[in-house]
């Protein structure tokens, strides 16, 4: 609970806008009643029977991640991985460069990817074997 303490007094200071928290699912009633003591919007997505992911943060990101309607952070498309990254307040640019790689690569991150990024004649991005 020091760690969700934590978070919440980064969203609280704001540092952060949504706050992604995963903890056991045995100490959610706890966490909802902290959450909502704060007075702080929350979603909780169910992992497995033993693990919770907890969303909180400004109610307009809450919104957006009921929106995205994922069961597992491991289902999120390209795009979906990229705004969620980008609003936990990840580097952009990581996450730019993330998406290219999940985008260009079937899905999975390939550590040390010889594709590297250049611009086309067009000024799209492209991919370069």
């Amino acid at each position: 609970m020091d760690v969700l303490t934590h978070h919440i007094q980064e969203y609280k200071k704001g540092l952060r806008t949504l706050v992604l928290h995963t903890a056991r699912a045995s100490n959610r009633t706890a966490i909802e009643k902290r959450l909502n003591w704060a007075m702080i919007n929350y979603y909780i997505q169910e992992v497995s029977e033993k693990k919770i992911n907890v969303f909180f943060g400004d109610s307009i990101c809450i919104g957006v991640i009921k929106q995205m309607n994922f069961t597992s952070l491991s289902n999120l498309t390209d795009e979906e991985d990229f705004i969620l990254g980008t609003m936990l307040g990840y580097d952009r640019l990581k996450q730019c460069e993330r998406y290219l790689k999940r985008k260009y690569s079937g899905g999975s991150i390939e550590k040390g990817s010889s594709k590297q990024v250049s611009p086309s004649r067009t000024g799209a991005i492209g991919v370069v074997a």
